[in-house]
């Protein structure tokens, strides 16, 4: 077997990753991917390798991935700056802004239950068409109107897909734009990173295809896809498959259009690395009061949607200690998100750093995938060294 070629820079001291990176081709059955490191204040590792394509065009460094709920996290850094600017305030009710939404049950409902899965609706009741996964009103109407599963506030389980039009719709009443417009205007357009909600189609051409994941998880580890075989009448399976394009969208001209601030995010790892080391470094996107917020913990417990144990702050998935499954490595303030199928980024605020990987061969692991976890455990022996 051909050794792979691994494309881009990598600082003294960093080698150890892009040996663990160049692994992934020979031993993992990566197709293509990146990942990119910045820390304190420096990009110190962006690497690039394999195909992005069926047809083997090759993977470039500005080929862009859908890295699916790391999604939610950049949304929370959203978020959490236009609380800084004064447009939305996390404790107040969701029908202050929303007005439609405060009705069967959810009157009392607060914004930050949205951001840390609290609020009850990890899912849809209405049955829905296929076609509404990009009807921004029909999601987000349907969303107000029903009754959630549980009680708002009294227990928590993973928003995976609504998240994003419970989040976005109340941040539009309350900012005046959408999520996706506020990330170019005041995060990725000034800072000059390659993300976006909602791909230009002069950018399709960039995008790396998707491949399903064609294995199981490793034997003690979750597998949602069987859940949902087995349990049609779940939770998970209805977070997961109301509407059914769900699960098949991802690689259609329709999905990558679309602003869904839950699971569509389009991105370089080179950009999720230095929006969440900028974070971490206190660079000026955040301030220190508003990190620390970051990584307090909200929810913490068995997951009803995840099926395994969750821990989140604000819009963040946090450090479960103990549980290789769910770390950032060692660093006990990490935060961010893994996004299905492999991807990851996360901030380090004690290190002054932000990890990014993205990739296009699916995994089938629920939390951190084991390729990106070997490619984080090389970065914390580079600096342990």
């Amino acid at each position: 077997m051909p050794t792979i070629e691994i494309h881009g820079q990598c600082a003294a001291g960093f080698e150890p990753v892009k040996e663990a990176f160049a692994e992934l081709f020979e031993s993992s059955g990566e197709a293509g991917s990146s990942c990119a490191v910045y820390v304190e204040g420096e990009l110190t590792v962006n690497l690039w390798a394999g195909r992005a394509n069926q047809e083997g065009n090759a993977w470039q460094q500005d080929t862009l991935v859908n890295v699916f709920s790391v999604s939610k996290a950049v949304t929370a850094l959203c978020v959490h700056k236009a609380v800084e600017l004064g447009g939305l305030d996390l404790e107040r009710p969701v029908a202050d802004y929303w007005p439609e939404y405060g009705c069967q049950g959810k009157q009392r409902t607060l914004v930050k239950w949205l951001l840390n899965h609290k609020a009850g609706q990890p899912a849809m009741k209405t049955p829905l068409p296929g076609e509404a996964l990009y009807d921004w009103e029909r999601m987000t109407s349907t969303l107000a109107s029903e009754e959630p599963w549980w009680e708002p506030g009294t227990q928590h389980g993973y928003h995976m897909i609504s998240y994003g039009w419970l989040v976005g719709e109340v941040f539009r009443r309350a900012v005046g734009i959408s999520v996706g417009e506020f990330l170019r205007e005041e995060l990725a357009g000034p800072l000059g990173l390659d993300m976006c909600f909602g791909v230009a189609e002069q950018d399709f051409s960039r995008i790396a295809e998707l491949q399903a994941a064609s294995q199981l998880p490793a034997p003690g580890r979750v597998s949602l896809f069987n859940h949902v075989m087995t349990h049609p009448g779940s939770l998970t399976a209805a977070a997961l498959t109301n509407p059914l394009t769900i699960m098949n969208g991802a690689n259609t001209e329709a999905w990558r259009r679309a602003e869904i601030p839950s699971a569509n995010l389009h991105a370089t790892a080179a950009a999720l690395a230095t929006l969440f080391g900028k974070v971490a470094g206190r660079e000026g996107v955040l301030t220190d009061a508003s990190i620390a917020h970051c990584y307090r913990e909200e929810s913490k417990g068995e997951d009803p949607v995840l099926l395994t144990t969750t821990r989140f702050g604000p819009g963040f998935m946090l450090q479960q200690p103990g549980s290789i499954e769910a770390e950032f490595g060692p660093g006990p303030n990490a935060f961010g998100h893994p996004g299905a199928g492999g991807a990851l980024a996360f901030a380090d605020p004690d290190r002054e750093l932000g990890f990014g990987y993205a990739m296009n061969q699916m995994g089938p692991y629920v939390l951190i995938d084991p390729r990106p976890r070997a490619l984080v455990d090389a970065l914390y022996q580079c600096l342990a060294d």
